[in-house]
């Protein structure tokens, strides 16, 4: 059994076929980040799966298993643990983005011709990528359609499948590296608010998703824009390893005794979820848009570079404070609130007018979330350039949604404390504040905070003029 990003027992397809299958199960990790190249994990998703390989390890031993660690060439080890071991089936769980795919197909090629069985199950998506299509047979390119098929099969998803009682494996002659010879760890404890924030693997996950299931979910559609509330259902990384299945958490949020605006608020949840199949959708049939735009008008568009504008935006540094308090809270708990993604990614592509792949390959470094069809999906909709994106026209002003999603300011004193003592009325736009205001709060912008990096309404401007270039290109 080939773990990967399935780092789970329980809803376990290729786990389960192995169990039912064969007489011993040899549990492995293969440390292949090179196979994944240019999106090799970053390194606050090195940090969780860490914990999570480690969490993983004490649950099969606790069944009578062991995880095996290995680091290198995928196809070369299997073929030496097979070699070791007269093992004639190997199983893992599919994953979806273009490199593995490669990988994988080659892998189990080269198997198959070696006469080894290769079973391969979904164990990520409710849906699988090729199932859901339009009636002309071709990927939907749109949210809401594309979800309404979904929808029409959600009632026939299987149940999730339980955790194996045991796993019968004999593993003691093979050797295994230790997980902290993986060196996943950064080699600067800049992880610490992780510690504080997050819990990684597969007991946690479901303890998560029970809490958010039995309370937050009541409330969901109201407090999930509202980044100083805990109001989402904070499972994304858990997602992202396969701690958790998609299929365990709209199954248990499906069963949930809500009624009235409380199941109301959990079909905004599940909807959510869609979100995520629909980011895999595209990713798996327009595997280009990890580096290049779905709409090709924007390979003509006029971004610019500016390498100290871009540490700004990166270490929280702008000037405008609900911008800064994302940032910041990225860099410090390795995840920021998803209504704070959004501005921050229109900050940067917007009013900086930088390429999405500058935000997208910080946030792929810095979330313990990075998810590659997710975070291709949302910086280019952000950027107005990607399937079912957001028109370019549309610039989220951070003033404006500060007062709107932070009305107390909670937020932004949490993660801006040096501007705290300024009333509502002026933290959200410390510029605009009179002298006195300023005085009375003890800052000088420039000085214990920076004067904003560029001016909102004039940036804006300039960003609807750079795209009227590429509508150019459009008509000629």
């Amino acid at each position: 059994m080939w773990f990967r990003r399935d780092l789970r027992l329980g809803d376990n397809p290729a786990l389960n076929h192995a169990v039912q299958t064969a007489q011993q199960v040899i549990a492995i990790y293969i440390h292949d980040p090179e196979a994944e190249t240019p999106w090799s994990p970053g390194a606050a998703s090195r940090w969780w799966l860490h914990h999570s390989l480690n969490k993983l390890d004490e649950s099969l031993r606790a069944i009578d298993g062991k995880l095996l660690i290995k680091r290198g060439n995928s196809l070369s080890i299997l073929q030496q643990l097979i070699a070791e071991t007269g093992a004639s089936l190997v199983t893992w769980n599919r994953l979806y983005e273009p490199a593995t795919i490669a990988r994988d197909s080659q892998i189990k090629k080269s198997l198959r011709e070696e006469g080894v069985e290769v079973h391969s199950d979904n164990s990520t998506l409710l849906f699988e990528p090729w199932t859901i299509q339009t009636k002309q047979q071709t990927p939907f390119k749109v949210f809401t359609p594309f979800w309404r098929a979904c929808q029409l099969q959600l009632a026939q998803l299987p149940s999730p499948l339980p955790a194996p009682a045991s796993v019968t494996s004999s593993t003691s002659m093979i050797k295994s590296m230790l997980i902290d010879e993986l060196e996943l760890l950064p080699s600067i404890n800049w992880y610490s608010g992780f510690e504080q924030r997050w819990i990684p693997g597969e007991q946690a996950a479901l303890q998560q998703l029970q809490h958010f299931i039995h309370k937050p979910v009541d409330n969901y559609s109201e407090q999930r824009d509202r980044p100083a509330i805990l109001g989402t259902s904070s499972l994304s990384p858990h997602l992202h390893f396969g701690e958790i299945s998609p299929r365990q958490i709209v199954t248990a949020t499906l069963m949930a005794e809500l009624s009235g605006a409380a199941r109301q608020s959990a079909d905004v949840f599940i909807k959510e979820v869609g979100w995520r199949e629909f980011a895999y959708h595209l990713l798996y049939h327009f595997p280009h848009t990890t580096e290049q735009p779905l709409d090709a008008r924007f390979n003509y568009f006029p971004w610019q570079e500016n390498k100290k504008l871009l540490k700004a935006w990166q270490r929280g540094n702008t000037g405008v404070p609900l911008v800064d308090a994302g940032m910041r809270e990225l860099w410090h708990m390795g995840w920021m609130h998803n209504r704070v993604r959004m501005i921050v990614a229109s900050f940067l592509t917007k009013n900086l007018r930088m390429h999405w792949l500058h935000g997208a390959r910080w946030f792929w470094d810095t979330l313990v979330d990075a998810d590659l069809a997710s975070n291709t999906l949302g910086w280019q909709w952000t950027a107005g350039c990607g399937a079912d994106a957001a028109p370019y026209f549309r610039v989220f002003n951070p003033v404006l949604q500060s007062e709107r999603f932070d009305p107390d300011a909670t937020y932004i004193r949490k993660w801006v404390p040096e501007i705290a003592a300024l009333s509502n009325k002026w933290i959200v736009s410390p510029w605009t504040a009179p002298e006195a205001e300023l005085t009375r709060a003890g800052i000088t912008l420039g000085k214990q905070y920076p004067l904003p990096v560029v001016d909102l309404a004039s940036s804006r401007e300039a960003a609807l003029e750079a795209y009227s270039t590429i509508k150019a290109v459009e008509k000629s």
